[in-house]
């Protein structure tokens, strides 16, 4: 029997963060004109306000997680990308960071608190702590970007397929377009 693995879940969680969003990405781009745009009813007002608002909470945590000092400046544009195409070209680099960093991640490395600069203080969590946040804030607003798929010409893509084995029939697209196998995936 295999030694336990006290960080597989947080690889296996960034590996799902980077292929939902291959897949949620995608679908976006079958939208017609003005469906990114258009006004929706939800907690940010549109898909493209809901997927900039990932990304700019990604490049904020993930910075800080990597011990870097971008804190704050991460969101002084509330939308930095108009386009579908630069937005998700940023937000695979950040999921490049973020899966690179979980894979490097080390047991001590995990209770390691970060400096995560706040208004006005620091605020100071374990990293693994941050990682579980990051994720749950992640599949929060891509569950509201699918709810607003629905409203459009786009069919909501099927966005859980990505964690256990026997799902390994639905998410080649993905692994192709991250040039990963199954391999990376279940180790």
């Amino acid at each position: 029997m295999p030694d336990y693995d006290p960080l597989r879940s947080v690889r296996k969680l960034a590996y799902n963060n980077a292929l939902a969003n291959v897949r949620l990405y995608r679908a976006c781009t079958a939208l017609k004109p003005g469906e990114f745009e258009a006004a929706r009813v939800s907690f940010f007002p549109s898909i493209k306000a809901t997927l900039n608002h990932n990304l700019t909470v990604d490049w904020f945590y993930v910075d800080a997680l990597e011990g870097g000092s971008l804190g704050l400046q991460a969101f002084e544009v509330d939308e930095p990308y108009d386009r579908l195409d630069d937005l998700s070209w940023e937000q695979a680099e950040v999921d490049r960071r973020l899966v690179a960093f979980c894979e490097a991640l080390t047991p001590e490395e995990a209770l390691r608190v970060i400096d995560i600069q706040r208004s006005g203080r620091i605020q100071r969590e374990r990293a693994d702590d941050v990682l579980n946040h990051l994720f749950q804030h992640q599949t929060h607003h891509r569950g509201q970007v699918h709810a607003m798929l629905a409203g459009t010409s786009v069919a909501p893509p099927q966005l859980d397929e990505f964690v256990v084995a026997d799902d390994a029939q639905f998410r080649g697209a993905e692994l192709a377009a991250l040039g990963w196998d199954e391999i990376k995936l279940m180790r």
